[in-house]
């Protein structure tokens, strides 16, 4: 039984090493209604860098069709796959998972969806560990488990600049949206288990908030063995630092990874991620 692993690029995936079985598909930017593949056609520091130039820039973004993914399916299924399993942004964040359940009822094949309930990195996992285990020769349900497994031992904590991208693309409520350009909130924010943005505490400064965040992370890996990652939009440099600030807290094994630009989209430059994943 040969099983293929697939994956969406809101995952950060093309900037990571990785097995280059792994299938990737992407969702579409419009960028002054002009169309771009993300990382194909345009990378996370060009678009960050046009971001920062014109804040203003009239972006949107597009999710892959059912089409497409269907397309991938039976390449995949030519390919001599029997069954594949479909890694997706979290459904609450992206209409993904529902184009991708929806070409598997388009195929002759056994296709399994699977909601990580997440973003970034943490898709990213679970694409590689289910392609390990795929050429280990382990079965669907065991490859099930370990993904599980992994959604159910993460945490990611999120800082914004400014809540405008978040509430323009509906990924925050617009109350909150209403209260943070009132106050000027900089909320730290977090993706909970439901795969939801919720609001975790409004705080008027980036330190404050970063300071919060620090404590929260420091307290919830304290006595686990985690992976940890930090997340960047168009501020690599102040990540490094955090990064450093972290490690003087005792986190150790610290990844950067870029946030895609169609996520970035939806969160807008300045935006950092902090997650952990345990072992």
């Amino acid at each position: 039984m040969k099983i293929g692993v697939a994956v969406d690029g809101n995952s950060g995936i093309d900037y990571l090493q990785r097995d280059s079985e792994i299938r990737v598909f992407r969702s579409h930017l419009l960028i002054e209604k002009e169309e771009y593949e993300d990382f194909i056609e345009i990378s996370s520091d060009d678009f960050y860098k046009r971001l920062n130039e014109n804040p203003d820039l009239d972006i949107s973004t597009a999710q892959t069709s059912t089409g497409r993914i269907l397309e991938m399916y039976e390449e995949m299924k030519a390919n001599g796959y029997d069954e594949l399993i479909i890694i997706t942004i979290s459904k609450e964040l992206s209409g993904t998972y529902q184009n991708a359940v929806l070409a598997a009822s388009m195929i002759d094949m056994d296709v399994h969806v699977y909601d990580s309930k997440s973003v970034s990195y943490v898709q990213a996992m679970m694409a590689i560990k289910a392609r390990e285990m795929s050429k280990a020769g382990k079965t669907v349900e065991e490859i099930h488990e370990q993904l599980d497994y992994i959604r159910d031992h993460n945490h990611i904590y999120i800082t914004v600049d400014t809540l405008k991208y978040l509430v323009k693309n509906g990924r925050l409520s617009n109350v909150a949206g209403a209260i943070g350009s009132l106050l000027k909130l900089k909320p730290l924010l977090e993706v909970n288990d439901e795969g939801k943005v919720k609001t975790v505490a409004k705080i008027r400064t980036t330190k404050k908030a970063r300071k919060l965040l620090v404590e929260k992370l420091v307290e919830e890996v304290r006595g686990k063995d985690v992976i940890t990652f930090l997340v960047y939009t168009n501020n690599r440099s102040d990540m490094e630092n955090f990064k450093n600030q972290l490690e003087a807290q005792g986190i150790k094994d610290i990844l950067l990874v870029p946030l895609t630009p169609v996520v970035g989209t939806h969160a807008g430059p300045g935006t950092m991620g902090v997650g952990y994943i345990e072992r």
